[in-house]
């Protein structure tokens, strides 16, 4: 009897130095976190099969401050500087997509659509 392996989406792997080195985290699904120095987060790589996956990096905590969106598939060999300037400090992970009104929402209230879960 053959056992199916259920795979959630998106996968977003968190690695402690830039460039994808040092320890690796892999997170999986809806979520958010709501601060990266948490995880000690220097670079990533988000994955998904949904060509509507959404990445949303703020510059502050609490999905607060300026942010950057990005659709799909994402490697960043180095989150510093990537929002004008400014580090990432929080981010959403997300397989389908976000729009830009929602994720002022959530800039706004700091609260994630249902289904997600925050980190």
């Amino acid at each position: 009897m053959l056992k199916s392996i259920a795979q959630t989406f998106p996968r977003l792997a968190l690695w402690t130095d830039e460039n994808f080195r040092g320890r690796v985290r892999v997170l999986r699904g809806n979520l958010g976190i709501r601060n990266l120095d948490r995880f000690d987060a220097e670079s990533l790589r988000f994955f998904s099969t949904s060509p509507n996956a959404t990445l949303v990096l703020f510059s502050r905590t609490n999905f607060r401050g300026a942010f950057r969106v990005f659709r799909g598939n994402r490697s960043i060999a180095d989150l510093d500087d990537i929002i004008r300037g400014n580090d990432a400090e929080s981010l959403i992970s997300s397989n389908v997509r976000l729009s830009l009104a929602q994720i002022r929402t959530i800039r706004r209230t700091g609260r994630l659509p249902s289904g997600f879960r925050t980190l």
